[in-house]
């Protein structure tokens, strides 16, 4: 069955190499990306992503090399070759957490959150927000929420990131347990520029600040 043990061998540290180029832990790296290729960011708003492109394009000769170590079985190995790469990062992210992890390192956010705003007058807005997080720790963490403006290719508009006017948002998860938070606020606009006068956002990014760590989800 095996051809070339050598091109299975270089074939494996390639795939290794491109997981490593955007892992996504402790936070998550592609936020911003428009476009990508087996979780390698290629385009975002300010155009392509060379490193990006450079890990797509390793990949590609990844699964040629792969290829060429075997002498059949081609399509079903490459098949189980992209399930294991696109799924192994969770796998190790979650081992990780339930093992050695501590504070906020240790939440997961599985990224469905929700805000929806609506208008109660020219300078008034009703904000809602909804989201799960994950302590898979033993332990637990107490933290700061911050909700993440989604870009805007047009302009700049703030939305999810109005959620923070009445803050800090401070959260504790008890150990080994999952959470919704929910933020319910009304916010005062007289004197914030470029905002939304209402909308839902879904897929909504977060940061967890607990003292001098922060991470990005």
């Amino acid at each position: 069955m095996v051809r070339s043990k050598l091109a299975l061998i270089v074939s494996a540290v390639i795939l290794c190499i491109c997981m490593s180029f955007y892992f996504p832990f402790p936070n998550n790296k592609t936020l911003d990306a428009r476009a990508t290729f087996m979780m390698l960011p290629i385009r975002n708003q300010d155009g392509y992503i060379v490193l990006g492109i450079i890990g797509s394009v390793l990949f590609v000769i990844a699964l040629i090399l792969l290829v060429i170590g075997l002498k059949k079985y081609h399509l079903r190995t490459m098949v189980f070759v992209v399930l294991i790469y696109s799924f192994l990062p969770t796998l190790l992210i979650t081992m990780y957490q339930e093992t050695f992890a501590k504070g906020i390192t240790a939440i997961s956010y599985d990224g469905n959150g929700i805000c929806h705003f609506d208008s109660v007058s020219e300078d008034l807005l009703n904000g809602e927000c909804s989201l799960v997080l994950h302590n898979r720790s033993s332990e637990s963490v107490s933290f700061e929420l911050e909700f993440l403006d989604s870009f805007s290719p047009e302009e700049e508009v703030r939305m999810e990131s109005l959620m923070n006017l009445n803050g800090p948002l401070k959260f504790t998860i008890q150990g080994n347990s999952k959470e919704t938070i929910e933020v319910k606020q009304l916010l005062n606009l007289t004197d914030v520029p470029n905002h939304i006068s209402s909308g839902t956002s879904m897929n909504i990014h977060i940061k967890l600040r607990e003292g001098k760590t922060t991470r990005i989800l």
